[in-house]
């Protein structure tokens, strides 16, 4: 995968015309495939490039070499997501922008405002390696209170929830630390339902859950907005999509 850019510093002969033309001859051909503006991605030897489906991520990388590789995308990266996701996202410092390819969509947001303002952009983010290149992408912190934050993103809070279940581990200090950058209280209650309903499995304890509880609504609230319908879970006055309370082992107390 490269750009345009990249493309006209290595064949430094010729004037942009030139570099233009001896790409489009190489698409032409089926060595190359343009998979959005100034970027091209190199057909493996053997494969047909009208079929041949390159990388989001990838893709994502070279139009944005700036990208933070966000909710599902991040699950997928971190090797937890529970199932197969066609929508690539990412967080750069650019604007929004949305790359249709074949069988697949990547999506760029900016850098969340709350984040952004604290010069905190790269918060709860690790180096993960794909494909031979170190790709940025949320840990599982984040990732945990980005994907309750814009579950649609996530592929759904049930989708959310299976997967993070499976991470090894959550420091809850890189947790409260996330949420109180976004000081939304319905993150500190579904963070706390789900640190309560997982507690064993990642050693929370009750000084832990009482931390998230201490921040939790004051009235009950959907988890997602503009949802209706949904199982209470008093404790922390959220209201869960109806695939995740009530009936979901996970759920605690309804």
């Amino acid at each position: 995968m490269f750009t345009l850019t990249k493309a006209r510093t290595v064949l430094r002969r010729g004037d942009s015309r030139t570099v233009r033309n001896r790409l489009k001859y190489h698409i032409k051909t089926g060595r190359l495939q343009s998979v959005a503006r100034g970027v091209y991605a190199v057909v493996p030897q053997g494969a047909v490039a009208e079929s041949f489906v390159p990388d989001p991520f990838l893709v994502a990388l070279a139009t944005r070499a700036d990208a933070i590789f966000s909710h599902h995308s991040a699950l997928e990266l971190l090797g937890a997501a529970h199932s197969a996701w066609s929508i690539c996202t990412a967080f750069t410092a650019s604007r929004r922008v949305t790359l249709r390819l074949r069988g697949a969509t990547v999506r760029i947001f900016p850098h969340p405002t709350a984040l952004a303002r604290r010069s905190m952009i790269e918060l709860g983010t690790r180096k993960v390696e794909r494909r031979a290149q170190m790709l940025r992408a949320t840990g599982p912190e984040r990732t945990l209170v980005e994907g309750f934050r814009q579950p649609d993103l996530v592929g759904g809070v049930s989708e959310l929830v299976a997967s993070a279940a499976g991470f090894p581990t959550l420091d809850v200090d890189l947790l409260a630390t996330v949420l109180e950058c976004y000081a939304l209280r319905r993150l500190w209650a579904a963070v706390g339902w789900f640190a309560e309903a997982h507690a064993q499995s990642f050693g929370f304890s009750s000084a832990d859950l009482a931390r998230f509880e201490r921040h939790r609504p004051k009235t009950p609230v959907y988890l997602a907005r503009g949802a209706r319908g949904g199982t209470l879970i008093a404790r922390w006055n959220l209201v869960l999509p109806p695939d995740v309370g009530r009936g979901d082992p996970d759920a605690g107390e309804s």
